[in-house]
């Protein structure tokens, strides 16, 4: 059995505890962070104790690898990868050239994390920033566009999927609009829901084919103000499975994040309760892993064939034609600066 959470590790290598942990508990993945990365020998044999750990095929291995800010893999270890905002500026004048650049490089960017045994990677990011928002997602968007930000994503998620990768479209229903950093705040949008459903959430209706996505600890006032669509039912069941129309695997963003309150526990019964398969735990503290843990269900039904069609996304196509991928990284980067 599988248990409906992802859970990360405290260091570059499992400890006794945790190992236990990981064998005992059963979770449904594990995810990496910049405090589990020494080299890429490390960071290979840490993926396989993990999966020894478990003892399952039918298991997920995550990592936030969007490029710009948000890129836990960095050199020597992995090359640094363009920002979205690097692609949006190259769609401005030529979209096509940008759509396949996006797909290439993603491409890239799963097969090399395929060679680390990480097959989900927390991207790309769909929601559309407006002016005075909080700067927690900037140049992470494909632009402000609907169509626009779209045609990149699709492009990131198929590129990603092409290499065995499973895409999870965040922040939904939309982080764009926030004014402040869920990590430290719980934001609240007060913008009208006719308003929210031609911008925020357009793109992604658009993307709901996608395998897998993460929630938002937003509160938008205008459906439900008591909660955060990670933890509203509200939200869960009427815009993002309803409106929205996205059927696949849904996790949290990170419990241990501060928009968040109340009890480890207590905040996974939340998120589950709301509507989301998984839950979504970071930190590596085992205690609060623990809690986590006890807070949540066995996937069954509807969960456990959402978790099993993004296994599914997992088989890798042909290998891609590197050098091409690599030229176009270079180039996109050399575009951009031209532009500027």
């Amino acid at each position: 059995m599988t248990a409906a959470f992802i859970a990360g590790v405290s260091g570059t290598s499992l400890t006794d505890d945790e190992r236990r942990f990981f064998a005992e508990t059963q979770p449904a993945g594990f995810i990496i962070f910049t405090r589990n990365v020494e080299s890429r020998e490390q960071l290979a044999r840490l993926t396989s104790d993990v999966r020894a750990a478990v003892g399952r095929d039918d298991f997920l291995v995550l990592i936030d690898q969007e490029g710009g800010r948000v890129q836990r893999l960095r050199p020597p270890i992995s090359r640094l990868l363009p920002p979205a905002a690097a692609y949006a500026d190259c769609y401005r004048t030529d979209p096509s050239y940008a759509i396949g650049a996006a797909h290439a490089v993603a491409r890239l960017t799963g097969e090399e994390l395929r060679e680390f045994g990480i097959n989900m990677n927390c991207a790309p990011v769909v929601d559309l920033p407006v002016e005075g928002a909080h700067e927690i997602i900037s140049d992470r968007a494909y632009g402000q566009d609907v169509a626009q930000v779209v045609a990149l994503a699709r492009a990131v998620g198929e590129g990603l999927m092409a290499a065995g990768v499973v895409p999870v479209i965040k922040h939904i229903p939309g982080h764009g609009r926030a004014t402040a950093d869920s990590h430290f705040a719980l934001p609240v949008v007060s913008t009208p829901h006719e308003v929210l459903s031609k911008t925020d959430f357009a793109p992604f209706k658009e993307l709901a084919a996608m395998p897998s996505a993460m929630t938002a600890h937003v509160v938008y006032s205008a459906i439900d103000a008591d909660a955060p669509a990670s933890t509203s039912k509200v939200m869960t069941e009427r815009i993002i499975r309803g409106e929205i129309g996205f059927d696949g695997l849904l996790m949290s963003d990170d419990l241990s994040m501060k928009a968040l309150k109340g009890p480890m526990r207590a905040r996974a019964e939340a998120v589950i309760a709301a509507g989301s398969d998984v839950a979504l735990h970071c930190n590596g503290d085992l205690d609060e892993m623990r809690a986590v843990a006890a807070g949540v269900p066995q996937l069954s039904g509807r969960a456990q064939k959402r978790f099993a069609a993004a296994i599914a996304c997992t088989q890798a196509g042909e290998a891609c034609d590197r050098a091409a991928a690599l030229d176009l990284l270079a180039e996109v980067q050399v575009r951009r600066t031209r532009i500027g």
